[in-house]
């Protein structure tokens, strides 16, 4: 049975404490770290892995996510954005009959706040821009850091309207993975991460052996290794898939099977889509990819 609100857990008695799609699990402070957390306190910023195009749909698609960010009341935090996410991004229990009318207490000394009632299409709609909400700086710098190492080379891959097709999608698959896997939550749910994990799944399929640049913590000090992806990619997706599990007893509020969905739907959808192993690409001085960038030299 879905669990009744004045009997949740201390942690969901508050809807103030959204669910992230937090994209960096060990770096950006949108969750613990209970396993594996020192050997993945690693943080793609680059890769040797050119492009032939410009990346019109991915700078798009941060730009959006950038300009909803600065539009969100309290941007991402506070008693505003609490009221904001809920009127506005998908609340698991809304598919529920349990949930209709609920009154939500976001503060002490602040009126609740009545969770809306949402058929499948607005929920749908929800998802759709919830993919674009973000709870906080650190959050949304996590995310469109990922797109932007690894969307460009899909997007290369797929052309522009297909890419758009395919993030869109991997959103809305992961989603629903967060959805049926916590029918009993009321808490909104908001981030581009699960998108975004779905561009890493297939980033995985079509260029395993691409070289990433990582921005890796040694004691207090940070310094850049060059990592596989299928090292960079397969231990994320380990830690997201053990954390999900933990996910399942309310250790953590963020949403961990929202990343699994989608990365998992990145890797099933680009395998259907025909994509296989690509063969690395030279080095050449026009690409997007494997420039010289931030740091005045060629990664």
């Amino acid at each position: 049975m879905p669990r009744e609100f004045r009997n949740a857990a201390p942690e969901q008695r508050h809807s103030s404490q959204l669910v992230p799609h937090g994209l960096l699990p060990v770096d950006l402070g949108v969750s613990p770290k209970p396993i594996l957390g020192q050997v993945l306190s690693l943080i793609p910023i680059s890769d040797a892995n050119p492009t032939r195009r410009t990346p019109v749909v991915t700078l798009a698609l941060i730009a959006a996510n950038i300009v909803m960010f600065f539009r969100t009341p309290g941007l991402g935090s506070g008693i505003e954005s609490a009221r904001y996410f809920i009127n506005n991004a998908p609340i698991p229990c809304q598919l529920q009959t349990f949930c209709e009318g609920r009154l939500l207490e976001i503060a002490q000394n602040v009126a609740p706040i009545r969770i809306p009632e949402r058929g499948i299409g607005t929920y749908i709609g929800a998802s759709l821009l919830a993919m674009f909400l973000h709870g906080g700086f650190l959050h949304i710098a996590g995310n469109m850091l990922f797109l932007w190492v690894f969307g460009n080379n899909i997007e290369d891959h797929l052309g522009h309207v297909k890419y758009l097709l395919f993030y869109v999608a991997g959103g809305l698959a992961a989603s629903a993975a967060h959805t049926f896997t916590h029918l009993d939550s009321v808490l909104p749910a908001v981030g581009a991460s699960g998108a975004v994990a779905a561009v890493m799944g297939a980033y995985l399929v079509l260029f395993p052996r691409a070289r990433i640049n990582v921005l890796v913590p040694i004691f207090i000090i940070f310094t850049v290794i060059q990592m596989s992806a299928i090292v960079v990619l397969g231990l994320w997706f380990v830690y997201q898939f053990l954390i999900g599990a933990q996910e399942a007893s309310g250790a953590t509020n963020v949403a961990w099977m929202a990343h699994v969905g989608g990365f998992v739907f990145g890797l099933v959808g680009i395998f259907l889509l025909g994509g296989r192993p690509q063969p690395a690409h030279p080095t050449w001085g026009g690409g997007y990819g494997g420039r010289r960038g931030w740091f005045g030299r060629r990664w």
